[in-house]
């Protein structure tokens, strides 16, 4: 048997539509590259290199942060890996490096899906698919899980986006956030409440983005006539990158990179992160999606260059 040599971010799957290309990996469906007429909406990696910072990664059956890796459902405790050593926590969920499978294509649009292996971390049997769609409107995307097995498996998804300044720097954007509330956070970015979003983290209207340090949840969110919540970071250009996201989720992430451990991705985009629930909502309940068996759940948001 022969395979196919493929670049480490896994196989390259390329999608047009007039001034538009979208680059999505096999590997863990991640998007990694997003233009139009050639200005990045997304912060690309290299095709030769593992996502360095979860670019573009679809963060499920959690996204985030798990405390200890330890959880409890329906009465059974589980222990999770921890991936994220640092904080000791189980960070985004399992399938941003498993190879995900192709199964639709077209010139403007893919669609792939994967099967969780059940493990005794997580024993419970998922597919999740997701669908990556070129419009005139931007790239539209589609995420569905449905629960193949035989009891109710906890259940919670983002994705991984960091917004692209441009050919400046992210030190001459401005940034906006459609979301009333921030989550607070103890030394392990695990949630411990809530607060009004005041001061330097009200991000309702545009703030300079050299004046922010984030790695923070916002809930309550606003949204627009169309029932879109926006994130929005404009760079020196005058053009603004955006991601938006539908009333399937209500939780961003936002996440300006200073603390990064690799510091050559340091404040290099903004991440705008749509998700279904915030960090630990498989210890503390918070926003997670009971599903049950053969139930599934679907969730949609975008991005575009306005």
């Amino acid at each position: 048997m022969t395979h196919d040599t493929a670049p480490l971010s896994g196989i390259q799957l390329e999608l047009t539509l007039d001034d538009q290309t979208a680059i999505v990996t096999d590997v863990g469906a991640k998007v990694r590259s997003y233009t139009v007429d050639g200005r990045a909406v997304i912060t690309p990696f290299d095709a030769d290199e593992p996502a360095p910072v979860s670019n573009g990664a679809v963060l499920a059956p959690w996204p985030n942060r798990i405390r200890d890796g330890r959880y409890a459902f329906d009465g059974t405790e589980h222990q999770l890996d921890i991936s994220e050593p640092g904080r000791m926590t189980a960070l985004h969920g399992l399938v941003m490096w498993q190879r995900w499978t192709v199964t639709e294509r077209s010139e403007s649009h893919v669609t792939l899906e994967v099967r969780t292996a059940p493990s005794s971390g997580y024993p419970f049997d998922l597919l999740v698919a997701v669908t990556y769609r070129l419009t005139a409107a931007g790239l539209h995307v589609q995420a569905r899980a449905t629960n193949l097995g035989r009891t109710a498996a906890p259940y919670g998804i983002g994705f991984h986006p960091w917004l692209s300044p441009g050919a400046g720097s992210l030190d001459e954007c401005t940034f906006s956030l459609d979301a009333e509330t921030r989550v607070t956070t103890d030394e392990r970015l695990l949630p411990t409440g809530t607060e009004p979003a005041a001061g330097r983290y009200d991000l309702r209207t545009a703030r300079a983005a050299d004046e922010l340090d984030l790695d923070d949840a916002y809930v309550d969110v606003r949204r627009d006539a169309d029932g879109l919540s926006w994130a929005r970071l404009t760079g020196a250009d005058g053009r603004t990158a955006a991601v938006w996201m539908d009333e399937s989720m209500d939780t961003w992430q936002v996440c300006s990179g200073n603390h990064l451990d690799l510091v050559a991705w340091r404040r290099t985009g903004m991440a705008a992160e749509p998700q279904s629930c915030v960090a630990d909502a498989f210890r503390t309940g918070e926003r997670l999606v009971r599903l049950e068996p053969g139930a599934s759940h679907e969730v949609t948001w975008g991005m575009t260059l306005l």
